[in-house]
């Protein structure tokens, strides 16, 4: 799954005419995306829209990682030229995205505290690949003239700049003298997927104004929807590309042969029930009630989530700060189930729901918490 976010409706549009079939999916908190694949590649996109700003860009951001844990995620939309050699319509790939914002204000003036963030190195030598082939042309719509595509800076801020000579521009200019556009969203993704692992992240942008007065008139000409178009065709090629790099990937030819698959997320809605489905299992699995006279020793089992989870921090797939906060979980649960009393097993089950929850991104972890959950119940 790669995800492709745009700040407007006509830069979503753009991306969605190259998807077959897409499908609503419903976040619980409101926010709606669509599923679909590439038409010319069958790659498996989220596509969302995050409107306009950094700050909402990064939530948005944050909940679609969050929701389809992408291998990569694209911001795709437009943005003003900083340049007068960049033409309308051309776009930009960003080598690094300014939050151009930060400062500090002193009696001598603004003084810059820049943040940046640097676009993954494999994912810059592909698009710097589908540059020099063309390859990613075929994905333009028809009888439009073929755009010049650049490589460099890209400033993200939370104002739209419409003027050459403004004390905006000239912080701009006088700061981030190697920008070559400015927009309104990069930081808040970028920042996002810094913070998730580094998620590998893209930013192409259409040029569709160039920021010095002339956006009336460039807005007249219809120059939105052409960059839009432009940055489109470009990110949906880049997409493809990434796919076939993951399919291609040492790491990911050995799983397959070992008869891994990537990690699989259900939901199971209404009267839906789901027994197993797993790949490599360790330890047992139950599916379903255990009978009464079978029911498992909380204690113990408690005893033996605190092993699995120690294996699991050793295993890294349960970082530092998560393992400190579940051990605590734990600790709380089984000093209140010492107590042997009604009000202490419902203590422990409250605290076993927090680490549940610390826990959710481990399935097998969570589901050994539901266990003994289950099993205090049982007796309560």
């Amino acid at each position: 799954m790669i995800v492709i976010l745009t700040a407007l409706d006509l830069e979503y549009q753009a991306v969605r005419r190259h998807l077959t079939d897409p499908q609503v999916h419903r976040h619980t908190a409101g926010t709606r995306f669509e599923l679909g694949c590439l038409a010319n590649g069958g790659q498996r996109v989220a596509l969302g829209l995050v409107g306009k700003g950094n700050h909402p860009s990064a939530v948005i951001t944050e909940r679609a990682i969050a929701e389809f844990s992408p291998s990569a995620l694209l911001f795709v939309g437009v943005a003003g030229a900083l340049w007068p050699g960049i033409g309308l319509g051309d776009v930009v790939v960003a080598t690094h995205v300014y939050a151009y914002h930060g400062g500090t204000s002193e009696d001598d003036g603004l003084k810059a505290r820049p943040r940046v963030w640097e676009i993954a190195h494999e994912i810059d030598q592909i698009a710097r690949h589908l540059h020099r082939t063309g390859t990613w042309t075929r994905h333009l719509p028809a009888g439009g003239a073929v755009p010049t595509v650049l490589f460099g800076p890209i400033a993200a801020g939370e104002v739209v700049q419409d003027s050459a000579i403004s004390a905006h521009a000239q912080w701009v200019r006088h700061t981030y003298n190697d920008a070559l556009a400015i927009e309104m969203e990069s930081a808040g993704m970028a920042q996002a997927t810094h913070h998730n692992r580094s998620l590998p992240m893209a930013v192409v942008r259409g040029i569709s104004d160039r920021a010095d007065g002339t956006k009336t008139a460039t807005d007249g000409l219809n120059w939105q929807p052409k960059a839009a178009a432009n940055a489109a065709a470009f990110a949906v090629a880049l997409a493809q590309e990434l796919a076939v790099e993951h399919e291609n990937h040492p790491a990911s030819k050995e799983r397959e042969a070992n008869g891994m698959a990537d990690n699989v997320k259900n939901v199971a809605r209404d009267n839906a029930r789901v027994g197993v489905q797993a790949g490599h299992i360790h330890g047992n699995v139950t599916v379903g009630h255990p009978p009464q006279n079978q029911a498992a020793d909380p204690v113990a089992q408690l005893a033996e989530l605190r092993d699995r989870l120690a294996r699991a921090r050793k295993a890294q797939e349960v970082d530092e700060d998560t393992f400190t906060a579940a051990e605590q979980e734990i600790a709380v649960a089984a000093e209140s189930l010492s107590e042997s009393t009604q009000e202490g097993r419902s203590k422990a089950v409250i605290a076993l729901k927090k680490l549940r929850g610390l826990l959710a991104d481990v399935a097998e972890l969570a589901a050994h918490v539901s266990a003994v959950i289950a099993a205090i119940r049982s007796v309560l």
